[in-house]
């Protein structure tokens, strides 16, 4: 059998298509183990997999001066020689990164073995981890067309984002049964990431008493945000299992603009508010990955910088109003999930190592 290892973490964004992956990987021959870090979302998902985890240290490269920047040079080295041994012992035929910053010693490692590497990246421009790992691979998946011009033509390889097949066996019914909605307004669903958003959070509470005459609200906030109950507004820290009974239920959708949800948002054909996460906080991709989508018809942008109940309000009523037009875009777009399209590369440099 064919043994891949899948490195990523840090957010829920660097976890779940590897997840999307696991199945198909299965039924085209190969063991699958993963490695992550202790503390990361990771850990705790990949749990509910069924494959082996394998923990290393891992350092975030800041891009602004901190004295962690020094401490965490440490916990690089330490997991790059743990990532060394575990190529040793595993021996994998290829690893598949889906990135964050535990991926670079893992893919560091499996070039010092001649080991093939496959990556991906989510958003329009590549993440500091990729760049720092893409002198070191064989391919690179991506999922915007824009994002073409940041890599050589024999590496790059548009493939869509790998989308979790269990999203689209979602049921709306079910949905409103997990929330208590029991009657026929219109559904919201609030994704403000896998860490939440604070602000986020803030303006949609304050704005509760005009949303909820006119819809449902499903709010999920983010470990430890967790609000005041109200009638007809239900809040998650996280979910796992409800999530595509809640996608199905939803009418539109307020989010963050992080690529996976982007995608997952479109192969569901989802109208959504998008609220990017701000440059300042940021390195501006989400910006980027929503006004992409914003021209393609798909979603409406509402920046954080702008963000207030009278804002979001209006927006949301835009998006509302015109989430017809939205899922006809969306139903035009070619722009699949890219499940089997990266199983294919992932293939391919395993034949091309073995000639």
């Amino acid at each position: 059998m064919k043994k891949i290892v899948l490195t990523g973490g840090g957010t829920a964004g660097h976890v779940t298509p590897n997840i999307a992956l696991i199945s198909t990987l299965k039924e085209h021959g190969f063991t699958i183990e993963y490695i992550g870090t202790a503390k990361g979302i990771e850990n705790e998902l990949i749990s509910r997999e069924n494959i082996p985890f394998h923990k290393i240290s891992a350092g975030k490269l800041r891009r602004y001066i901190d004295l962690k920047n020094v401490t965490d040079i440490f916990r690089i080295c330490a997991g790059f020689l743990q990532s060394i041994l575990l190529m040793i012992r595993i021996k994998p035929d290829v690893v598949f990164s889906k990135g964050g910053f535990v991926s670079c010693p893992v893919v560091w490692a499996a070039r010092l073995f001649g080991i093939p590497v496959v990556i991906h990246e989510s958003d329009m421009t590549p993440g500091l981890a990729n760049r720092l790992a893409l002198p070191f691979v064989k391919k690179v998946c991506y999922s915007f067309p824009e994002t073409a011009k940041s890599f050589s033509n024999d590496k790059g390889i548009q493939t869509g984002i790998p989308i979790r097949k269990q999203l689209f066996d979602g049921n709306s019914a079910e949905g409103k049964k997990i929330c208590g909605f029991d009657n026929e307004k219109p559904v919201i669903l609030i994704i403000g990431g896998s860490l939440g958003s604070q602000i986020v959070n803030a303006v949609v509470r304050e704005s509760l008493p005009i949303l909820l005459d006119e819809y449902n609200v499903c709010h999920i906030c983010g470990k430890g945000n967790l609000g005041e109950t109200q009638k007809n507004y239900r809040q998650f820290e996280y979910v796992n299992d409800e999530l595509p009974h809640l996608f199905a239920m939803a009418d539109a959708v307020i989010s963050r603009s992080g690529a996976t949800t982007l995608f997952e948002l479109l192969a569901l054909k989802k109208p959504a508010l998008l609220i990017p996460l701000a440059s300042s906080a940021s390195r501006g991709d989400q910006i980027l990955n929503a006004e992409s989508f914003e021209q393609s018809g798909f979603s409406c942008v509402l920046h954080q910088d702008e963000l207030s109940e009278e804002s979001l309000i209006s927006a949301l009523s835009v998006v509302f109003n015109n989430r017809q037009k939205m899922i006809d875009a969306m139903n035009k777009a070619d722009m699949s999930h890219g499940v089997e399209k990266v199983v294919d590369v992932i293939e391919s440099v395993i034949v091309k190592k073995m000639k």
